[in-house]
């Protein structure tokens, strides 16, 4: 299957490795997480109890992705960013007795199609970033995130939209935006979302 799996990892029987994906030094995959074709899981990165990732994800370094999150294909969680999984932590419950996992419901992250997530951010569940979405470095995802939106701060708070390519769009007039990368065009609607106007001959 072309599976790389360092052997410093910590890797679950009960994990599924897609052909192609990548395991580095010190990283830990717990059991029934998923990961797909082609995925890199970085040094001393954290993949919680059936984590499901999709295709080409990039997990980088020392980034922490607890369960049930989800991520869609071709996502990338920059080094040391959290994906948070419990709304109201403690450690005790209110007669000093320890928590277990009988104690909480865990809540999951769920990031769409294409979308980033940068250096030290914290997406605190249940939130989703949509599809192509940017997450800055360090920001603090308490809400939502729209597709193709550059999201800043804490709380996150959209300051851009972005393309596929990852670059700022620039304005076109009349509620357009164009990548300046790519050329792909872009509409923003009257709710203040954007959709990715279809290339000639693309499938919608």
């Amino acid at each position: 299957m072309n599976v790389r799996v360092m052997a410093s990892a910590d890797v679950d029987p009960g994990a599924k490795i897609g052909p192609g994906s990548t395991v580095w030094h010190l990283a830990q995959v717990r059991g029934d997480a998923m990961l797909g074709r082609d995925c890199v899981i970085g040094r001393g990165a954290y993949i919680g109890t059936g984590v499901v990732l999709g295709d080409n994800c990039k997990i980088q370094n020392y980034a922490l992705v607890y369960e049930p999150a989800k991520l869609e294909d071709g996502v990338f969680v920059g080094p040391g960013a959290v994906l948070t999984n419990d709304t109201f932590p403690r450690a005790v419950n209110p007669d000093g007795s320890v928590k277990s996992a009988a104690d909480w419901d865990a809540v999951g992250v769920t990031l769409r199609e294409g979308c980033s997530i940068g250096a030290r951010a914290v997406c605190v569940a249940p939130v989703t970033v949509g599809r192509w979405a940017m997450v800055a470095a360090g920001a603090v995802v308490v809400r939502d995130v729209d597709d193709y939106a550059l999201v800043v701060g804490n709380p996150a708070r959209r300051v851009k939209w972005v393309g596929r390519a990852g670059v700022p769009l620039q304005e076109a007039g009349a509620g357009r935006w164009r990548c300046p990368r790519t050329d792909e065009h872009y509409v923003e609607d009257d709710a203040g979302r954007l959709r990715r106007v279809p290339q000639p001959g693309e499938d919608t």
